[in-house]
């Protein structure tokens, strides 16, 4: 496809558009941008400070967090809003428009899952892993259980609840729950995603597990992943 180069102040000095009509190429001028994606993956769960956002996506610097998050704006993507005393500075959060994005963001993690050369020890963020659990569940392995796990992630506290083979997770307190997961992010993956004994991220401190056992035992079958793809020979 033909690139364009147009001027927008809005998005910095100077953007390279796709001069296309198709609504996949305008969807990559709105978010297909480096770091764009992932914002927007970032405040799928809720508003964040511009602090959190950083500190959720290593690698990214500063002046360009600045940059996607003024560019996600002008195109109404997400919001900037003042916090309400007492608490002061502000938030980002996704627009009504801008939370329709799910189901993309959905679809590329199950297609890429298929992947030979992901790499599932890299970083991963703990909205990236709630998210997972909303992209990967089966339906049909959920019949029967009805539970709440909890998740306390670093700074942060979600809550599963799993009921009627429907699954559902978001920001909220973790006591309580039938079950709770604390550690980081790439312990609870490594036991769900990686088959790593639960037992062995226990024996290393590297995971910490409160609750009903069986339930434990089956939770971390939930989630299959979709076969590796094998390029043909």
């Amino acid at each position: 496809m033909k690139l364009q180069n147009i001027t927008n102040g809005s998005h910095g000095p100077s953007r390279r558009l796709y001069n296309d009509a198709c609504g996949t190429a305008h969807a990559l001028d709105l978010i297909g941008e480096r770091w764009a994606l992932l914002v927007i993956r970032e405040l799928l769960l809720g508003p964040k400070r511009f602090a959190d956002l950083r500190a959720d996506l290593p690698g990214i610097s500063a002046n360009v967090l600045t940059q996607r998050l003024a560019g996600l704006e002008a195109q109404g993507i997400l919001a900037r809003r003042a916090l309400e005393p007492p608490a002061s500075g502000h938030v980002y959060e996704l627009t009504e428009w801008g939370y329709e994005a799910e189901p993309i963001i959905q679809a590329l993690g199950r297609w890429a899952s298929r992947s030979p050369t992901h790499d599932p020890t890299l970083p991963l963020s703990a909205t990236s892993l709630m998210l997972s659990f909303r992209t990967m569940h089966d339906r049909a392995r959920l019949a029967g259980i009805e539970a709440q796990v909890g998740f306390r992630i670093g700074r942060e506290r979600f809550r599963m609840r799993i009921a009627g083979s429907e699954l559902s997770v978001g920001r909220g307190e973790a006591e309580g729950a039938d079950l709770v997961f604390t550690g980081p992010a790439t312990a609870i993956a490594a036991a769900v995603y990686g088959g790593v004994p639960v037992a062995a991220l226990e024996a290393e401190g590297a995971l910490s597990l409160d609750g009903d056992r069986d339930l434990l035992a089956r939770f971390v079958t939930l989630f299959p992943l979709p076969a590796k793809f094998s390029k043909p020979a």
